[in-house]
């Protein structure tokens, strides 16, 4: 009584979890640019100086200038990521001006220091003094002053520059923007420095300090980009490739649950509740992650579902294989789950390593896929293999389950010991 009154509760506190939240859950999925419409570009980065080098940081720093520029541009939640060595793909939804898009990205960030000219207005500052590459590369830091306040520590690589520079502007203010946007309050010029190196304080808070200090160093490093490959998706195409698909992958599901209940009677009903729950669990995964779900995505998703069926049809083959042999219910059902385990767990880790390398050494779509198959499969692991079981375990042993014929097995079919 006791085991059947917690699988009861079991499975109508699971079943109630996933109705009310479902409907949320979905609403959150965040969709692809081949879902959702956008726009899709693909950059090869180089130094804008002759013989510049091409860094692992410069090319992260400049994707981390991209997602500014794109967020600025009023889009929603800008994918940038870097491929390789050189490239890096941008994908933004809701584009309605493409060619203003490939202006502003393709402009490398202009990090410049600004005194103010004579006649201009109180807080505008017109004289460009120092530029990003005036700046060596990397060398801004977030440092500590005496009375443990942040401060930003940099390096010029003209030393006499610097030091004209600062003679001139002493106990004058020298503004530092990126384009045409003020990163801060204005330091002061306190000292005439003729090594190259100074601080600039100003009563920042740590994370303040460290986005000037990123921000002067993204200045010293400037990338030129070069469109490779670009494509746009129509809201309406990315629309009707997802209504398409999950159409796809409902009718698919419903013919899967018919069969698993017409060939396993009521442990198919309990394989297909651990199904349901699978699909809820990576809706969730995918929530609280903050997954994108591309095309691809769906496809990993859909041969994610396809595997965790495999592994009950082999778990209940395995179980009606005993009972062929003249085994009782519950030995059957014990040795079925044994030997499946095994078979179907061996399947999954050899999926996993390969999912891995794929995530590894490919790029894009590729890397989504491998991503969400691997998550996939660990899912169907907790899923189909131990919370199934359990479920099957704890009603052979209510008494639920007493008949070959509940698992689809006739009498007629098995062996006298």
């Amino acid at each position: 009584m006791k085991r059947m009154l917690s699988f009861i509760i079991t499975v109508v506190v699971l079943t109630g979890v996933m109705v009310f939240t479902t409907p949320g859950l979905l609403d959150r999925v965040r969709l692809g640019l081949d879902l959702k419409g956008g726009f899709e570009i693909l950059y090869h980065a180089e130094p804008m100086d002759t013989g510049g080098t091409l860094t692992r940081s410069s090319l992260q720093k400049t994707a981390e200038s991209l997602e500014k520029r794109a967020n600025a541009l009023g889009t929603s939640e800008p994918e940038v990521t870097t491929e390789g060595t050189d490239r890096i793909r941008l994908k933004i939804a809701g584009v309605t001006d493409e060619a203003e898009v490939r202006k502003k990205m393709k402009e490398p960030a202009v990090l410049t220091f600004r005194s103010a000219k004579e006649g201009d207005a109180p807080g505008v500052f017109s004289k460009i003094e120092l530029v990003g590459s005036d700046f060596v590369e990397g060398a801004a830091e977030v440092q500590r002053d005496s009375l443990n306040r942040p401060e930003i520590s940099i390096s010029i690589k003209d030393k006499k520059k610097f030091a004209e520079i600062t003679e001139r502007l002493l106990g004058k203010e020298l503004a530092i923007y990126l384009d045409e946007n003020l990163l801060s309050s204005p330091p002061t010029v306190r000292a005439v420095l003729t090594d190259g190196k100074a601080s600039i304080s100003g009563g920042y808070t740590l994370d303040e300090a460290r986005e000037i200090a990123d921000t002067i160093n993204l200045g010293a490093l400037p990338l030129k980009l070069t469109e490779k490959y670009s494509q746009s998706v129509g809201a309406t195409l990315g629309k009707q490739s997802l209504d398409e698909t999950v159409r796809a992958g409902i009718v698919g599901s419903v013919i899967i649950l018919i069969f698993m209940l017409f060939m396993y009677r009521l442990p198919g009903v309990l394989a297909s509740f651990a199904l349901i729950l699978h699909t809820w669990l990576l809706i969730l995964v995918f929530v609280l992650a903050d997954f994108t779900l591309t095309l691809p995505g769906i496809a990993a998703f859909i041969l994610g579902i396809g595997m965790a069926v495999d592994a009950n049809i082999i778990t209940n083959e395995r179980i009606r294989e005993e009972m062929r042999s003249g085994k009782g219910i519950m030995s059957s059902v014990k040795a079925g789950n044994k030997t499946s385990f095994r078979t179907v767990m061996d399947a999954n880790v050899t999926t996993i390593i390969v999912a891995a390398v794929m995530f590894a050494f490919g790029t894009g779509a590729v890397k989504g896929f491998a991503l969400i198959l691997i998550v996939e499969i660990v899912l169907s692991i907790v899923t189909n293999l131990y919370f199934a079981h359990w479920m099957l375990t704890v009603l052979v042993k209510a008494g639920a389950l007493k008949k070959p014929k509940q698992f689809g097995v006739k009498e007629s079919d098995i062996s006298a010991l």
